[in-house]
């Protein structure tokens, strides 16, 4: 296997490769002993691996032993001996980087490696699929090897009951969906009890189609939202004059940021039409919010390509698994704005109430790997966000496929045209063809085209999501035309009919260039699998979505100096390379944005860490009381600055109003402020300490009611919840102003964080304001309840 390895790799990875060959070697040394072993013996090698762990051995001094034994397992129990590359594919993942490698590989019963391995230190394993159809699928055949070892195996996917996730996050191994994993992170900190809470610390996680996971659905947040009623009038009327702006003119449009401002002949349509003077006042805020939602609407998401209109309701479409994304809908009004743009009933706005990006949930595993067929394009982001390498493993068998060079055309009508006659040759000798589409609506047109010619075909896109598995499956029979949106039915093998290899194997016909290389090769990789014959070829057009978006004025220079044929074919060689650089071009701008998106969301995360920590403090602590007097100094020295600021001279500070207040939050003991004169802040200070300390004094008693400390637990975390709730709405409409700091020539990111410190340093404060009232009415409550008391005895 290992002899032809230096001639397609560099020699860094060939060193690499050649360094997991001898563990492999090991591996394979130990099979014949493994084999001799009864089921019980070899059952009871997971007890000894962990007795070795607990005796200070590392998961590195076991690692042979553990593959060879797993791979054992798999024989007895499934039947499917691991290959040598597949041993290679477990190493990999053990050090915590991605294995690439192709389609047909078998990277699920890969991961059946490393999973025991991890999960022999008992702290937990979790691999996460794409889909809960793979996440049931794998759970199912893998967790065989894992249960007849001895392990427990667990299933996390949308729908279950607190009680059944707790159970599937304490099992040594647990499958399911990334997002459902980071949407119970979010859940897990709004709970009002330690109890509730489902996960564990993270430990080790392993990744199917890792660049899916951690690219392609890393612009889109995970967002729990509560459901509130917006203005429904307004929206339409912002809709309806989003209807009249015009690009350039009234906003401006990035297409490749995704970027949108109003400009100075936008906001003054707004503002006559609404009849104010500054659009941009405070108490306009709510207004321009609904107006740039409603422009977004129109500019960023078109219907049958973003969502579709089904039922009557909006679904939101991935744009790169071509499915509906069920139950997901845009928060902060966006998903209200594409519904009176459609027309449609308006429904409750999302407000968003915990938030945090694929990035950072994922960066919070101590070790993270991850396998794809696709990953070496983007290794230095995963470097950079990750800190993963990526590890290309060679195949079981040589590649016998054949990826023929681009054929581009002049327009979209030609292309069309020819991938129709490219079908009917391959159909009419028998060869099955899948073509791949990066749109609903582009899957639609070509099977409009395909109609004319009187072709039977299957289409399988976000409209027949539920036959997709079924599809795609039987995309390598004899005679078979599918149609595909994008990576439709990813995960799943394209199985060769009888007398299909004979006929040159699966044709892969992709029709326009996608946002990013490793997606074209997801693509390619359909055919081809397991050294089985195959072919792929893209026919794309110079009016294509990623030439409109990212090379337009390019492509008008091109067009004066390219030679055409009477099919409207391009024959000049150069324009492979302009197309090449033209999808470069857009791999810097998806990286950008998703490097530009991740650094907001860092001053979030490190927000949003100081808030959960806090709020673990309040759930497992058996003193609120204490908690809330330790944050009552730094709040009341803010509010003393606040009414005497040392811009203002002693003699002009309003003490009356200060002392008011310090009554209204100190009840049950005397305040006297205005009996003194005060020479400068630290003075005053001075005096207002000694009022803390001696509230906090009062408070002593409280301490031992058990009563009371519940109720103050209570309160705190609500009021916890409450302002953070509110900050993150607050960042949110920070976060609408960016895009316009940017033209302003401004570095957004800094101002953004320093805007965000400030937001921050402000919620904080309030949030301690509101445990010092809600202690303060506690104390006021048990004061009058004593006094009621008393009043009993006399009479």
């Amino acid at each position: 296997m290992f002899s032809n390895i230096r001639r397609f790799f560099n020699d860094a990875s060939y060193r690499q490769l050649k360094g997991y060959e001898k563990v492999v070697k090991t591996i394979n040394q130990l099979e014949d002993q493994y084999t001799k072993y009864s089921d019980e013996e070899l059952q009871n090698m997971t007890k000894y691996f962990k007795e070795q762990l607990e005796s200070g051995k590392s998961i590195f001094d076991i690692q042979a032993d553990a593959f060879a034994v797993v791979r054992e397992a798999s024989k007895r129990v499934l039947g499917m001996r691991h290959f040598d590359v597949q041993l290679i594919g477990g190493l990999v993942l053990c050090e915590g980087h991605i294995a690439e490698m192709a389609t047909g590989e078998g990277k699920t019963l890969v991961s059946s490696l490393p999973a025991y391995l991890r999960a022999l230190e008992g702290k937990g394993v979790h691999i996460i699929t794409v889909n809960e159809y793979l996440a049931k699928r794998d759970k199912e055949l893998m967790g065989q090897i894992h249960e007849f070892l001895g392990l427990t195996v667990g299933l996390n996917v949308p729908g279950l009951a607190p009680s059944a996730k707790k159970q599937a996050y304490n099992a040594d191994i647990t499958y399911g969906l990334g997002t459902e994993f980071g949407f119970d992170f979010l859940r897990d900190n709004m709970v009002k009890d330690m109890s509730q809470k489902v996960q564990r610390p993270y430990h080790y996680a392993i990744i199917d189609e890792i660049d899916s996971v951690l690219i392609d659905e890393a612009k889109t947040p995970l967002i729990i939202a509560g459901k509130t009623q917006g203005s429904e009038k307004l929206q339409r009327v912002c809709t309806q004059l989003a209807k009249t702006f015009k690009p350039d003119e009234d906003y401006l449009f990035d297409p490749e940021t995704k970027a949108t401002s109003l400009i100075d002949e936008g906001i003054s349509k707004v503002e006559r039409a609404f009849g104010i003077d500054n659009l941009f006042e405070i108490e306009h805020q709510t207004l321009y919010h609904y107006m740039i939602q409603a422009v977004r609407a129109y500019v960023m998401f078109e219907k049958d390509v973003d969502y579709i209109v089904q039922d009557g309701e909006v679904k939101l479409v991935d744009m790169f698994t071509g499915r509906v994304m069920e139950g997901r809908t845009l928060s902060d009004g966006l998903h209200q704005a594409i519904e009176a743009k459609e027309g449609l009933t308006i429904t409750e706005e999302n407000k968003t109430q915990a938030n945090i990006t694929i990035q950072n949930y994922f960066r919070m595993y101590p070790t993270l790997s991850g396998m794809t067929g696709t990953a070496k394009t983007e290794e230095k982001e995963f470097q950079h966000v990750y800190g993963m390498n990526v590890v290309q493993v060679p195949t079981n068998k040589p590649i016998a496929r054949t990826d023929h060079n681009d054929v581009v055309y002049v327009n979209k009508d030609d292309k069309f045209r020819s991938i129709v006659n490219e079908v009917r040759e391959r159909h009419i000798k028998g060869q099955p063809v899948l073509i791949g589409t990066t749109s609903i609506i582009q899957s639609e047109k070509v099977a409009e085209y395909l109609d004319e010619t009187g072709l039977d075909y299957e289409i399988l896109n976000a409209k027949s999501v539920e036959q997709e598995v079924r599809l795609i499956s039987l995309a390598g029979q004899k005679g078979q035309i599918t149609v595909a949106t994008n990576m439709a039915g990813r995960g799943t093998d394209i199985m060769l009919g009888e007398g299909v290899k004979e006929l040159g194997g699966l044709c892969v016909i992709g029709t326009e260039r996608h946002g990013a290389r490793r997606i074209d090769n997801q693509l390619k990789g359909r055919a081809g699998r397991q050294g089985d014959p195959g072919e792929t070829r893209f026919i794309i057009s110079l009016e294509d979505d990623i030439i409109n978006r990212f090379a337009k004025e390019d492509k008008e220079k091109k067009l004066e100096s390219i030679d055409i044929d009477k099919s409207g074919r391009i024959t000049t060689k150069n324009i492979h390379k302009f197309i090449d650089s033209t999808q470069k071009i857009s791999e810097g701008s998806n990286f950008n944005i998703r490097e530009f998106n991740l650094k907001l969301d860092d001053v979030v995360n490190d927000q949003r860490k100081v808030v959960y920590q806090f709020r673990d403090q309040l759930l497992e602590t058996e003193n609120a009381i204490d908690m809330v007097t330790e944050n009552i100094p730094k709040f009341i020295y803010t509010l003393t600055e606040k009414y005497c600021p040392e811009t203002v001279v002693p003699e002009e500070w309003p003490i009356d109003r200060l002392e008011l207040q310090l009554k209204r939050l100190f009840p049950g003991i005397e305040i006297n402020l205005t009996d003194q004169e005060y020479e400068d802040i630290e003075d005053l200070q001075e005096k207002i300490t000694e009022i803390i300390n001696e509230y906090i004094e009062f408070v002593e008693p409280y301490r031992s009611e058990e009563t009371v400390q519940h109720k103050m637990k209570q309160l705190a975390i609500a009021t916890l919840d409450h302002h953070w709730v509110k900050h993150l709405e607050r960042m949110n409409r920070l976060r609408e102003g960016v895009g316009l700091r940017q033209y302003q020539q401004e570095d957004p990111i800094r101002l953004y964080q320093e805007d965000g410190f400030d937001l921050f340093q402000h919620a904080f404060n309030e949030i301690r304001q509101g445990m010092t009232e809600q202690l303060s009415r506690l104390v006021r409550a048990s004061l009058q309840k004593e006094k009621e008391q008393r009043t009993k005895v006399k009479n």
